[in-house]
C-alpha cells in the first residue's frame, strides 16, 4: 500500500502523527506544505514529536488563501506525479487539505479524508468551505462519529464512509505520557481557567472580542491566557490588551507549544475557547475538562451532547452566565470520549488496506 500524506499546519501534524508512526515508511511519502507561521518552528515541532523529517517540504508564504492554494497545487502536482501513490491522505479542513484534494482529483488519485463530516453550518468559517468541498471529492471518508457519518449521508457524498473515532485521542494518549517532562512552562497555582482565542470571526470583530474580554474580567476568576499572535495584534488594536495586563486575575504569555498546552489543559479547572480541536482534546481520558465554547455554533456537537462542552455564544451576558455557572461546578460527565478510545489510527489503516 503506497500512500502520500499531505499536511501543512500544527493541528494536522498532531492528528496525523500516529498514522505517520504506524504506516510503513518505505511506502509512505510525507509532504509538508508549511502553510502556517514559521517554517523552521514547524520543522522543530515535527522533530519534537519524534517524527522523521518530511520527504518533501514546501515553503508556502503567508498570503491570500486563493494564492496559497494555487501555489500548493502547482508544487504538489509535480510531487504526486513522481510518487504515484495509491491514495493521498489528508486531515481536517485547512487550505492544504483543499489544495491536496483538488490536485489528487485532477490526477485521478483516490483521496482519503480523515476527520470528514464535520459541519458547523456557519459559512463565515473558511474551514466549512474547505471540508464540505473535500468531502465531496473524497473516495474514503473517515468520520470521527455517527453524527459526522449522518452529515455525509445526507449530503450524498460518493465515497465510502467509515466511523473510526478521531486520531487526536490516539495522539493525546501517547503524548500526554511525556508532556510533563517535555513542557517548558511552569504555573504555580492550579485553580485557574484556561483561555484560548484565535478564530477570525471572534478576534477580528471588535464588538465580539470586547464582549468576550469584558465577560472574562467581570467573572472575577483566575485565567491563564496563552495569546495567539493574531489575537495579540487585535487586543492592542482594539485597546483591550492593557485591561487584561493590569488585571490580577489574568496571567498572559505568548502562545505555547503542544506539550505546554497539554499540561495547561491537564491542570486547569476548565477551559474557555473558540478552538474546535480543544473541544475534542478536552474529552481525552488524561484531560477530561469542561469546555465553554465562545462561538455561536460548534462543529463538535458530540461533546455538547455528552456534557463535555457548552456553547456560551459570543455575547457578554451569555458568556458571563456560562462562566459563573461552570465555576460553581466545573466537573464533567464521567462518560467516555465521543471521539473514540485511541484506536482510530489502527481502524483507518485496516480500512485502507481492505479497500485499496
Amino acid at each position: 500500500m503506497k500512500t502520500a500524506i499531505v499536511l501543512g499546519t500544527r493541528p494536522e501534524i498532531i492528528k496525523l502523527s500516529p498514522l505517520i508512526k504506524q504506516l510503513n515508511k518505505k511506502n509512505t511519502s510525507v509532504i509538508f506544505t508549511g502553510q502556517h507561521y514559521d517554517y523552521n518552528m514547524s520543522m522543530h515541532f515535527i522533530d519534537q514529536l519524534g517524527l522523521d523529517k518530511p520527504n518533501y517540504s514546501m515553503k508556502i508564504p503567508p498570503t491570500k488563501p486563493s494564492l496559497q492554494i494555487a501555489e500548493i497545487i502547482k508544487k504538489l502536482s509535480k510531487i504526486l506525479e513522481k510518487e504515484k501513490p495509491e491514495t493521498v491522505i489528508v486531515q481536517g479542513d485547512t487550505n492544504t487539505v483543499l489544495a491536496a484534494g483538488i490536485t489528487s482529483l485532477k490526477l485521478h488519485i483516490p483521496i482519503s479524508h480523515i476527520e470528514s463530516g464535520l459541519r458547523s453550518y456557519d459559512w463565515r468559517m473558511p474551514e466549512e468551505h474547505n471540508r464540505i468541498t473535500v468531502d465531496h471529492f473524497s473516495d474514503f471518508l473517515f468520520a470521527p462519529t455517527q453524527i459526522n457519518k449522518q452529515n455525509l449521508i445526507s449530503e450524498k457524498v460518493h465515497g465510502k464512509i467509515f466511523v473510526t473515532g478521531n486520531t487526536v485521542i490516539d495522539a493525546i494518549n501517547y503524548f500526554s505520557k511525556i508532556s510533563k517532562k517535555q513542557s517548558k512552562l511552569s504555573i504555580e497555582y492550579d485553580d485557574y481557567v484556561l483561555l484560548t482565542l484565535h478564530r477570525s470571526e471572534n478576534v477580528d470583530n471588535k464588538q465580539i472580542l470586547s464582549s468576550i474580554i469584558k465577560a472574562i474580567l467581570d467573572s472575577n476568576q483566575k485565567f491563564v491566557f496563552p495569546v495567539h499572535p493574531r489575537t495579540q495584534k487585535r487586543l492592542h488594536e482594539f485597546n483591550l490588551y492593557t485591561k487584561l495586563k493590569i488585571s490580577k486575575n489574568i496571567t498572559m504569555f505568548d502562545s505555547v507549544g503542544y506539550f505546554e498546552m497539554l499540561e495547561l489543559m491537564k491542570n486547569c479547572q476548565y477551559v474557555v475557547t473558540d478552538s474546535g480541536g480543544i473541544q475534542e482534546e478536552a474529552t481525552a481520558p488524561s484531560i477530561k475538562k469542561k469546555v465553554i465554547v465562545v462561538r455561536k455554533t460548534t462543529d463538535r456537537p458530540e461533546a455538547v451532547l455528552k456534557g463535555f462542552s457548552e456553547i456560551a455564544g459570543t455575547t457578554y451576558n451569555g458568556i458571563l452566565k456560562s462562566l459563573r455557572k461552570t465555576a460553581k461546578n466545573p466537573s464533567i460527565s464521567k462518560k467516555k470520549s465521543p471521539y473514540g478510545d485511541g484506536n482510530s489510527t489502527k481502524l483507518i489503516i485496516q480500512h485502507l488496506k481492505r479497500n485499496l
